[in-house]
């Protein structure tokens, strides 16, 4: 079945487009995304004159005069340039003032131009200041630095166009705010490509105090294609290998986020994984998003026979997708998270020893256990309901599988979970367990502090509005997102949970051949206050905001950075949305 192609899901057939590109639209609607390209084709041509400055009318017209001795004579004398021109250096060339075929008629005394104005002496102004004094300058650096993190352009506008340019200009502003600005440019530090990493390795070597700001290391915008179109070519540069990543680790102690994914999986030698968890102290996230290389697994496998510390530093986990871990590896890490509050273990082979392993002194606020199929329901539900590392704490908690391959939780374990979540909780998914209309009675107390759920199967729609709608009246709830794609259901413009009172719901997720039905009828979505989105495998039901003041700001402390609802990945550093992780987040289908 076909369906009117979206502006946020247009992909190429013949290339990859940068995962950099993908990023959140701040334009106040919710789930909005977008994707962009970039081609030299794209870019218009420069005009070398700027015509439009200097129109033909406006040019002077030149006069003859004849000699004194023969008045009527049109062979002697000599022509000479109007009243208003002023030489051949008034000709615009792209807002040059001057050309160079000008410098032998200058030498011959033969440009003609205004006397010299007097020179105006400034008067002090009780504006002016001394070098350093400004109040700006004079402002704590704490504050000043928040200033200039203003202006600093996160995510790579495509890659290669160069971003920031606004702090390299206050690089040269005085000595106070260059200080303040080094510090907003090299604390958080971007590799959109290889080129990239080897300047910025350049320039720490040379200046290695510039190394002690780092305090992150950001590779999820990192795309090999950007540059270099083949493998071999890639490997040639060795811009970016397994020596120089670790030659950057060595040089950059202070570093307390570290951020890869799978595009760099193959970098990631034993040495390097070595020293981000036996020899960085002060590291306290580290995700590798999408890393299932056998070359990364035999990183990690090598290392197990090693002397690992008591504990470890790291608070934020993420193995998100790491398909081919064996689960001795999360056996040898999870003991020693005693400090742990976020730990995505999506897609993983992590076991039941690793998971009861887990140590009591943590306070995990985010577990992601999505599609670990090695887990057992009993050992789940007593980790949810009993560890003190989680049972005053969780704010988000993702139980999903994929109902079609494998099945977690069924109607009893859902019973055993959902009385024992704290009020803490924020965000449950819940998608492809086996539900019953039973449990609504336990979901109704639930949607009264959650801002996010997704429903497993067995229920419909009515049991849906019977959640929210209740006695011929709305049921005041906290609910922003709403899955329902597990639902083998219809839903039209007509439906009760796209009225006003079904507020403050913004977004519903659908199946996708439920949302195709849905997106026929756009215009009837809109005129009921909705529109029909999508990103990448996944489908929504946005409420349109007609009034900026109806709707809350979607941003919340436990989303970090993000502002869209319904994340398939736990995200560990506080950033813009964007790039591989973005696609990880909303583009793909649990």
């Amino acid at each position: 079945m076909s369906r009117p192609v979206s502006p946020n899901s247009n992909s190429d057939k013949t290339a990859r487009s940068s995962f950099s590109s993908v990023r959140e639209n701040d334009d106040g609607l919710a789930q909005t995304f977008t994707r962009s390209k970039i081609s030299s084709y794209t870019q218009g041509t420069e005009e070398v004159f700027d015509e439009l400055s200097s129109p033909s009318v406006q040019i002077p017209q030149p006069s003859f005069q004849a000699p004194l001795t023969q008045p009527h004579s049109r062979l002697h004398g000599f022509w000479f340039p109007g009243d208003n021109f002023r030489g051949w250096k008034q000709i615009p060339i792209k807002g040059k003032s001057a050309s160079r075929s000008c410098e032998d008629l200058h030498k011959l005394s033969l440009t003609w131009s205004s006397p010299a104005p007097p020179a105006v002496t400034k008067k002090a102004s009780h504006d002016s200041y001394e070098t350093g004094t400004s109040p700006l300058e004079r402002l704590p650096s704490e504050v000043l630095g928040a200033i200039i993190d203003l202006l600093v352009i996160e995510i790579p506008p495509n890659c290669l166009t160069p971003r920031n340019t606004d702090l390299m200009a206050l690089l040269l502003t005085s000595r106070s705010i260059h200080a303040a600005t080094l510090n907003t440019l090299y604390r958080h530090i971007t590799i959109p490509h290889s080129r990239i990493f080897r300047k910025f390795l350049a320039t720490i070597t040379e200046y290695p105090a510039l190394a002690s700001i780092v305090r992150r290391l950001d590779f999820s915008h990192f795309n090999p294609s950007t540059i270099f179109s083949t493998a071999s070519e890639r490997a040639r540069t060795r811009n970016l290998t397994s020596e120089t990543l670790y030659k950057c680790l060595e040089l950059t102690p202070y570093l307390q986020e570290f951020l890869a994914q799978e595009y760099i999986e193959e970098d990631l030698g034993p040495d390097v994984i070595k020293k981000l968890f036996f020899d960085m102290p002060r590291l306290q996230a580290i995700d590798f998003c999408g890393c299932s290389s056998p070359s990364f697994k035999n990183s990690f496998t090598s290392l197990l026979q090693a002397q690992w510390p008591d504990s470890l530093t790291l608070t934020r986990v993420s193995f998100h997708q790491c398909l081919n871990l064996p689960g001795s590896v999360f056996e040898a890490i999870l003991p020693r998270l005693e400090r742990a509050t976020h730990l995505d273990l999506a897609g993983t082979r992590v076991t039941d020893k690793a998971l009861q392993s887990l140590p009591e002194t943590a306070r995990l606020t985010h577990l992601n256990l999505a599609k670990c199929r090695e887990l057992t329901s009993e050992v789940v539900i007593k980790i949810v309901t009993t560890h003190p590392a989680i049972i005053q704490t969780i704010t988000v908690l993702s139980l999903a599988t994929n109902a079609s391959s494998h099945l977690l939780l069924g109607k009893a374990d859902v019973d055993a979970i959902l009385p024992r979540l704290p009020p803490t909780i924020r965000s449950l998914s819940l998608k492809g367990s086996r539900m019953d209309p039973s449990q609504l009675l336990l979901l109704t107390s639930l949607v009264q502090h959650l801002e996010e759920l997704a429903i497993g199967r067995g229920l419909d729609l009515r049991d849906i509005h019977q959640l929210l709608y209740q006695t011929q009246d709305w049921i005041p709830h906290s609910l922003r997102y709403l899955d329902i794609s597990d639902l083998d259901t219809i839903i039209g413009s007509a439906s009760a949970l796209l009225i006003p009172a079904s507020a403050p719901l913004q977004v519903i997720e659908l199946e996708e051949r439920a949302y195709e039905r849905a997106a026929k009828t756009k215009k009837n979505l809109e005129r009921a206050g909705w529109t029909p989105k999508e990103f990448g495998s996944r489908y929504w039901l946005v409420r349109i905001n007609t009034d900026a003041t109806s709707l809350d700001c979607s941003a919340r402390w436990w989303k970090l950075g993000a502002e869209s609802w319904g994340t398939r990945k736990i995200p560990v550093a506080e950033a813009d949305v964007g790039g591989m992780y973005g696609t990880f987040m909303f583009g793909r289908r649990l």
